[in-house]
């Protein structure tokens, strides 16, 4: 039958920060298409969420699956086939040089480390990075920053074979993080993002990444949600406000993303919150 072939290769862009770049790419091919040769401009970490192929790069070979990251060091050249079945789906985030080179000494101990292997497959010390970047497709730009610059560090600290690092915060860095703990408690109702809240703390960007998550436990932009899921909660007890009302009020722009969020965190719509509170009954 006559018609248009597909492209072998779609794409489409996910997000894109300060030093990284995400995309999803579909591929058609299958067994008998062209070997795919390409160059990795920046450093590549792919996470397959879906298919399998084969990917050869400057470290060796590797039959790439769903659940595994495939590597790619800057400059180096690669080649992927479909020998044995059609079609993959990929998630892949370009990093530049100098974000990597950061990642890499905090994470690496060592600036200059790079990928041995062409890949990581999959498994335990991947899998909660690799489930949340893909879980964030969709939502706001702040969580897609966070799980791409988490899923970067754990692709280097898998690599580099090193426990995740712990270490005392400094006092100075204390310091500068309560600064952006205090911006987000006076303004969580704002348009706050990693590079606002980073200026605000004067570090860079995955320094204060880093940071924050240790003295919260959280990223920065899951406790910026916190803040604004826990005022919301209180507004709606104390108040006979809409729901609608109260979840622009918060911070939210969207009214399914606040229900969706809500439930998530507390077990219950927004409504049926509210509707407890008058069922309470006191001694």
């Amino acid at each position: 039958m006559a018609g248009t072939a597909l492209a072998p290769i779609t794409g489409r862009l996910l997000g894109a920060g300060p030093g990284w770049r995400a995309s999803e790419f579909v591929c058609r091919a299958g067994p008998g298409d062209p070997v795919f040769e390409e160059r990795h401009e920046k450093f590549g970490i792919a996470a397959v969420v879906e298919g399998s192929f084969g990917y050869r790069g400057e470290h060796g070979r590797a039959l790439l699956h769903p659940g595994a990251l495939m590597l790619g060091n800057a400059g180096a050249c690669y080649a992927c086939a479909h020998e044995h079945a059609a079609g993959d789906r990929c998630l892949s985030i370009q990093v530049e040089p100098a974000l990597f080179e950061e990642i890499a000494a905090f994470v690496a101990r060592s600036a200059r480390f790079r990928f041995t292997a062409p890949m990581l497959p999959s498994g335990l010390p991947l899998m909660r990075a690799f489930a949340a970047l893909e879980a964030a497709e969709g939502l706001p730009a702040a969580s897609l920053d966070a799980a791409v610059l988490t899923l970067i560090e754990a692709a280097v600290a898998t690599s580099a074979g090193v426990p995740p690092r712990r270490e005392p915060c400094p006092p100075a860095d204390e310091r500068r993080v309560t600064r952006a703990l205090r911006r987000i408690e006076a303004e969580a109702e704002d348009a706050l993002d990693l590079d606002t809240l980073a200026a605000e703390a004067g570090m860079s960007r995955y320094h204060f990444l880093r940071r924050f998550r240790a003295i919260t436990g959280r990223t920065p932009y899951r406790y910026l949600l916190d803040q604004r899921l826990r005022r919301a909660a209180v507004r709606l007890r104390r108040s006979r406000e809409s729901v609608a009302a109260i979840a622009f009020g918060a911070g939210f722009g969207d009214l399914s993303t606040f229900n969706a969020q809500f439930r998530a965190a507390y077990g219950q719509a927004p409504r049926e919150w509210r509707d407890a509170a008058s069922r309470l009954s006191w001694p």
